[in-house]
């Protein structure tokens, strides 16, 4: 049987959080990169494939699956032996659905909107008041983590990877204070701790936040 192919670029969030689901349940990918920045995502061939030209966009035989949470929930559910990183009871499922939900909504929504003017489009707006908007997804996490060692818990999901990959691409420019979000700062240590962590996330994370500092000097001294 072919494994199931993904488009991905490391320096996605969202893409990485998918690494770390598959590396999780011991499947193998296919990995096709996708270049962004010069805007392979947005050719003919992969908009037949992807009409929203997002990735990580996952190809599993007759099946294409997009938007990393889908595909994580996707993989767990057809792929591992178990499912403790998306349970079947639907009292916990929901919980995790509400974490997937949070980093959509809210942590990475407030991660693009600082990256991609910067990115993509010349901005040089690095504005405090962008920065303490994601710092406030850290308040939140905070009390998640309150009396858990894991967002859903005390067992990891794809809820923690979903939401581990943006905070570890953000977390130079938002830090994350050690007094006022102790449980977020320990739950980052525990995660970085998988023995898949550092090729599956850590090298993707500094990549993009290479990439931003290096994209918002330029457009700085363009100005």
């Amino acid at each position: 049987m072919s494994k199931p192919v993904l488009y991905y670029a490391k320096l996605s969030p969202p893409a990485r959080a998918v690494l770390l689901t598959a590396k999780a349940i011991d499947l193998e990918l296919e990995l096709k990169p996708i270049n962004l920045m010069k805007g392979e995502h947005l050719t003919p061939e992969f908009i037949k494939i992807n009409p929203q030209h997002t990735i990580p966009t996952l190809v599993d035989g007759d099946a294409v699956v997009y938007d990393s949470h889908a595909i994580c929930a996707y993989l767990v559910e057809k792929y591992a032996n178990d499912d403790q990183l998306y349970p079947k009871d639907l009292v916990k499922r929901a919980l995790v659905d509400a974490r997937l939900h949070f980093d959509s909504g809210h942590l990475f929504a407030r991660l693009r909107f600082l990256y991609e003017p910067i990115l993509y489009y010349g901005s040089t707006d690095c504005s405090m008041d962008k920065i303490a908007y994601i710092q406030k997804c850290y308040e939140i996490m905070e009390q998640f983590l309150k009396t858990e060692p894991y967002l859903c818990g005390d067992v990891m999901t794809i809820g923690d990877f979903c939401c581990l990959a943006p905070v570890t691409s953000v977390n130079e420019v938002a830090p994350i204070d050690e007094f006022k979000f102790p449980n977020v700062l320990a739950w980052l240590t525990r995660m970085a701790e998988l023995p898949y962590y550092m090729e599956t996330n850590e090298e993707g994370a500094e990549e993009l936040k290479n990439l931003f500092k290096e994209k918002l000097a330029e457009n700085r001294g363009a100005k």
